[in-house]
């Protein structure tokens, strides 16, 4: 299979010897010394030919996890395969979680090597050839094609269609990876707009510069490099939609234009010598918390309540576990159906179960990737735990078959080392963590806590739980890192001398 291999690797003995390998395999490969180096590669001329990258985790200056954040960040899906001298059970879900492909140990043998490179590679075509078919796939979609049985969900697509009744501006909230684009994409097919224009804009995508441009449009010679007239996203959308997404990264200056171009129902081109009147439906998602950035000074107050007429909040997949098997039975029969299937018609139950206790971090997308991905590896007609190596690398060790009434217990913070015990045998080896992980709602007297109480107790469980580290503390208790840095102010709490107490204690 065709495919050119990025060797990131800052010693150049690896690098020599992994060209050497991947050279005799019949692959041509580009070589970079590190991070900095292989980001400027892939947006040269000669990364258009990459198809699966060989990344070091370990490098001076950007390190492996930073160089895969920046891949996520400017969009460049490309399979990666990570190799580190420390085999790690926190170092692999470091790498998975950030979106790593595969993982090897130093010093990988070549045969190893080149069947990661090899499956990585049928990956990336199969995952082209996936993309091609949903951009092929033009119909009008409905709430019938949100694949979901979980109440949480059920109350989505309820206030989805009382949204679709009318034309007020809608709000759609949740983690990257829920589907926002799909409740937006619904509420426009069970519209009096369906049939009409979609037209998607990625806020978080566009440089600062062009925002504005890209919004509004521009004259001929509005500004250098304006060779020819652009029409803008808002008169492309006239008549039918137009799905704001990530709204929170919208510059401040761009703000003022689109709060008007709501109220007035008109945009102003840049350049032009008068505004334009348009009619569309404006639906905005977000997965920031957009109060907060209210509260920070980076998001206009008035256009946040222009926006937030009908706000729709779209659960994580962590908190709907029981939609997890029907949409990995919809994701294989669509592969299926577009002849990439590979034969494969469902997945046993020790994988289901396997899937079912991840928590999913990358949501809905994360689960199509790994699906995806256990597909490409596939030599049977049903998946197996076998085809989700990233998955058993995040949970190993945990017994699925026993999870109710039981607690993870590890030794020394190992996360290798890790296996299930009954909760009550844990409480009778630990007698100081009797009661760990339970916020009592009563006080001694019988009467209703402080909601400030209880919220001041779940954080300090929580920091003491993930021990002190912060993003997860956030992600966990669902709010902002800066909401909760503030709320760490009022309430007096530094967490590293939290965690240094409890290190100490243990």
């Amino acid at each position: 299979m065709a495919g050119t291999v990025l060797i990131v690797d800052d010693d150049p003995v690896q690098r020599r010897l992994l060209d050497a390998v991947v050279c005799k395999s019949g692959y041509s490969t580009v070589l970079a010394e590190g991070g900095e180096a292989a980001l400027s590669m892939l947006e040269s001329e000669a990364g258009k030919d990459v198809a699966v990258i060989i990344l070091d985790l370990m490098m001076p200056g950007m390190d492996g996890i930073q160089v895969l954040a920046s891949l996520r960040s400017r969009n460049l899906a490309l399979p990666v395969i990570v190799q580190t001298a420390k085999g790690g059970i926190d170092t692999v879900v470091a790498a998975m979680r950030n979106g790593a492909f595969d993982f090897v140990v130093k010093p990988a043998s070549p045969e190893r090597l080149m069947t990661a490179v090899s499956s990585a590679l049928k990956l990336g075509a199969f995952e082209g050839d996936a993309k091609r078919t949903r951009q092929r796939s033009d119909r009008v979609l409905s709430f019938k094609d949100i694949v979901t049985r979980s109440p949480v969900m059920e109350r989505v697509v309820r206030l989805g269609r009382k949204a679709a009744a009318s034309d007020i501006p809608i709000l759609i909230e949740g983690e990257s990876g829920v589907g926002k684009e799909l409740v937006a994409r619904a509420i426009q097919g069970s519209s009096e707009r369906k049939g009409k224009p979609f037209v998607t804009v990625n806020c978080g995508a566009i440089p600062d510069n062009l925002v504005e441009s890209i919004l509004f449009g521009h004259e001929k010679g509005a500004f250098t490099g304006a060779t020819e007239r652009h029409i803008g996203k808002f008169v492309e959308a006239d008549g039918g939609t137009l799905f704001l997404d990530e709204i929170g990264d919208l510059p401040l200056d761009v703000q003022v234009k689109l709060l008007r171009a709501v109220q007035e129902g008109e945009v102003d081109p840049v350049g032009a010598r008068s505004t334009q009147k348009v009619d569309i439906r404006l639906i905005s998602a977000t997965h920031r918390d957009l109060l907060q950035r209210v509260r920070d000074g980076k998001f206009r107050e008035d256009l946040f309540y222009r926006l937030n007429v009908f706000p729709i909040l779209v659960p994580p997949l962590r908190e709907r576990p029981e939609d997890i098997p029907y949409l990995v039975d919809h994701f294989i029969q669509r592969m299926g159906a577009s002849g990439s299937g590979k034969g494969v018609t469902g997945i046993n139950p020790e994988a289901l179960s396997l899937l079912t206790a991840y928590d999913w971090p990358g949501n809905i997308r994360q689960l199509e990737n790994a699906v995806f991905r256990a597909v490409v590896l596939s030599e049977d007609g049903l998946l197996t735990p076998d085809e989700f190596p990233q998955i058993r690398a995040q949970i190993e060790g945990i017994d699925l078959t026993q999870q109710d009434g039981m607690a993870l217990v590890g030794n020394d913070g190992d996360a290798a080392s890790r296996r299930v015990r009954p909760v009550e045998q844990v409480q009778r080896d630990r007698p100081e963590k009797q009661g760990f992980g339970v916020v009592r709602a009563l006080d001694e007297r019988g009467n209703v806590r402080r909601l400030a109480d209880v919220e001041l107790e779940m954080i300090k469980l929580a920091i003491d739980h993930y021990q002190g580290q912060m993003s997860e503390v956030a992600r966990r208790l669902g709010i902002g890192r800066s909401t909760l840095y503030r709320k760490l102010k009022d309430y007096g709490i530094d967490p590293e001398a939290r965690t240094e107490s409890m290190a100490s204690a243990s």
